[in-house]
């Protein structure tokens, strides 16, 4: 089935013109109106379609595909049923090429063997996946070439040489290259330097087609953008246009949609009828490997699963925590704050608790007397003086109580830095008097609506700020969550809690260790502060506590750790909990 895709670059590269690559959720706007939409789309004259299946959230796509995404989802359509609508799809006599593009999560939930596999039963011809890392992309390809399938690489302007080479090596029909930094959305007007963008791509991948996509909307945006490329893809633009076209007119518009982007005088033709591949063979690649100072990995979990857009600002953050952790004038200026904090915080036995409980003699870290109330300000601080030394000028941040946005709003004020902290419209109601803490403080606080309206939403709606103002703006991220370096760089700064609290207790009880410690499990980030400094005391048990809710049982809980599952989600692999195409940490 990659053949097909290679087939039709060759037709269009014969006929003097580029491909047109269209995308369009699976679900969108509803189930019942996929096939009717695909077939507008090929009697149109589309050359390949990309079909989006929805996850809830896409950190490197706009509002536009946001939405469509959660319509989807609402609609009940799953992987399953993507595989089910592309089978229609090839019943009812669609044949041009079709790719499955989407995140990781949802594949590795649904099993990434069994998805490529049955995806070529059902007559996909490939994958885009929008965060698998090179190192995973060679072996995912792998899977692909055996079942006949096509993997297409996505390359963005930040991509390195190194990656560059590796994606091209594996590219077996094109590559998607994304025109500019930011997220999906129709534009007014197509990034500059496109030409410039092609040309370098070619050099790693001289024979792949280029398809160019992110911003192109019209036939102008296409006659241009195809000037330096092999194919166009288009995207927002058409969701936009269904979801403004009434039920049963909307083959007819993804039809003339089409049509006003090839030309009046353009011919369609599809091919006459589609037969699946045979199983291909398993082509061996260059193996990929970065260089990484702190192992971005913890066991099977960790990792920088991101869209390509994020690699380079990921890759300058990791550069300047490594730089700062092995500087001794850094760690000076962040320890001078330490009284700033209100550090070291106490320890004190809780002698009456003891003595209610009956049993351990307990011992209270007190975090909750730290500047601001909580261990938030440690890691906030600390990020701050690293974004300082990489120049940015702009801070953003995620919170859900508010604490983690309180403190960053902080160190924010303390340096004069500009901050934005993004909160979920539910929290921004619950938590009011943090918000107004905040907004005192300077910052502003952009209430996410999206979703649940909660944390989760305004973590995915922070990483989307982020890909779109990477050269002047910093993540403070405020757990133990995200792409590398950020469980790291959190773990880190955050292990003064359970330095402390060591060398406290040692003090207090005649040099000895503690039996145990306890700490309460959300993001991570006072948890691995925490246990962190005694990993290596095999004496010491370390007891996470996550939240119970109304019991394992039910819906209602946070047990992520204890009920999850593994999956990827905001860039990292970790426990999930999941409902259909959606989920939580």
């Amino acid at each position: 089935m990659s053949q097909l895709l290679k087939e039709t670059f060759a037709r269009c590269k014969q006929e003097g013109r580029n491909a047109l690559v269209n995308f369009v959720t699976a679900g969108y706007p509803t189930v019942e109106d996929t096939i009717p939409i695909l077939k507008g789309m090929q009697d149109g004259g589309v050359d390949i379609i990309e079909l989006g299946i929805p996850f809830s959230d896409p950190i490197a796509d706009g509002p536009t595909i946001q939405a469509a995404n959660n319509v989807a989802l609402d609609n009940g359509i799953t992987v399953p049923k993507c595989l089910e609508l592309v089978a229609q799809a090839r019943q009812q006599d669609i044949t041009v090429p079709i790719i499955l593009m989407g995140y990781y999560n949802p594949i590795l939930k649904y099993g990434e063997e069994k998805l490529i596999e049955d995806s070529a039963k059902v007559g996909a011809n490939g994958f885009i996946v929008v965060d698998l890392p090179p190192e995973e992309a060679v072996k995912f390809r792998s899977t692909c070439s055996k079942n006949g399938l096509s993997y297409v690489p996505l390359v963005a302007p930040a991509t390195t040489d190194a990656r560059l080479k590796v994606l091209g090596e594996i590219a077996d029909s094109f590559i998607y290259v994304v025109s500019r930094m930011g997220t999906t959305g129709a534009l007014a007007q197509i990034s500059a330097g496109i030409a410039q963008l092609c040309g370098r791509v070619r050099k790693f991948a001289p024979n792949i087609p280029l398809a160019v996509g992110f911003g192109v909307s019209t036939r102008d945006h296409f006659l241009t953008v195809g000037e330096s490329a092999d194919g166009v893809v288009i995207g927002s633009k058409i969701i936009n246009l269904l979801g403004e076209s009434q039920p049963g007119q909307r083959g007819k518009v993804a039809q003339e949609y089409v049509r006003s982007i090839l030309g009046d005088d353009f011919k369609p033709h599809a091919p006459s009828s589609f037969s699946k591949a045979n199983k291909g063979e398993d082509h061996a690649t260059t193996i990929f490997e970065e260089s990484h100072k702190f192992n971005p990995r913890f066991g099977d979990f960790g990792g920088q699963y991101v869209p390509e857009a994020l690699q380079a600002c990921l890759a300058e953050l990791e550069k300047g925590f490594e730089d700062a952790v092995a500087d001794p004038e850094f760690w000076k200026e962040f320890k001078n704050l330490y009284s700033y904090i209100g550090r070291p915080s106490s320890l004190h036995k809780a002698e009456r608790l003891s003595e209610h409980a009956g049993g351990a003699q307990i011992w209270l870290k007190r975090e909750d007397l730290n500047h601001t109330g909580s261990h938030k300000i440690n890691n906030a601080l600390a990020q701050v003086l690293i974004a300082k030394r990489l120049g940015k000028k702009k801070i953003i941040a995620e919170t859900g109580a508010g604490q983690h946005g309180v403190a960053t709003a902080t160190a924010c004020a303390k340096f004069g830095l500009e901050c934005t902290v993004f909160m979920g419209a539910e929290d921004v109601r619950r938590q009011a008097l943090n918000v107004f803490r905040m907004r005192i403080l300077g910052a502003k606080v952009v209430a996410v609506t999206n979703g649940t309206a909660t944390l989760r939403d305004a973590t995915s709606e922070a990483f989307r700020f982020w890909v779109s103002n990477l050269e002047t703006t910093h993540y403070v991220v405020g757990s133990a969550i995200g792409p590398h370096p950020y469980p790291t760089l959190v773990r880190t700064f955050q292990s003064v809690i359970g330095n402390e609290a060591k060398e406290q207790f040692k003090e207090l009880n005649n040099g000895k260790l503690p039996d145990a410690v306890v700490a309460c499990v959300g993001g991570g980030s006072n948890s691995t502060g925490l246990f962190s400094p005694f990993e290596k005391d095999t004496s010491v048990k370390m007891l996470g506590v996550e939240a119970g809710g109304d019991g394992l049982d039910t819906e209602r809980h946070s047990a992520t750790l204890t009920a999850g599952i593994p999956g990827v989600f905001h860039g990292v692999k970790t426990y999930v909990l999941q409902e259909i195409g959606r989920a939580h940490v």
